[in-house]
């Protein structure tokens, strides 16, 4: 099944391309939302080898059905700061979110 209603932008499709370029070959980009982080819950970006039957894929990037329900309208971006460089999504589902970034609220 194909995900359908998360946008990629071009800075993120490319970052993950070139990250997965030095991972073994069939290797996949997941996102997935956990609970913990200081607001509930938590954006968590790793590699994994294995697609599983609930999830959803895009090109080399994976997410299970539960996340994506959690991400749908968002956007995926890859963006450089002087804080670093990071994955940054766009959640309209999230009611807030900590100074990192990284967790959120529904």
């Amino acid at each position: 099944m194909m995900i359908k209603e998360i946008k990629f932008t071009n800075n993120a499709l490319k970052h993950i391309s070139e990250m997965l370029s030095k991972k073994n070959k069939g290797s996949f980009f997941r996102i997935a939302i956990k609970g913990g982080g200081c607001s509930g819950f938590q954006y968590d970006f790793s590699f994994d080898n294995k697609q599983e039957d609930d999830d959803l894929r895009h090109e080399n990037i994976i997410i299970d059905k539960k996340s994506a329900d959690l991400l749908k309208g968002s956007e995926v971006d890859y963006v450089e700061e002087l804080i670093g460089e990071n994955f940054k999504i766009n959640n309209p589902q999230s009611k807030s979110s900590c100074g990192c970034g990284v967790s959120f609220s529904l």
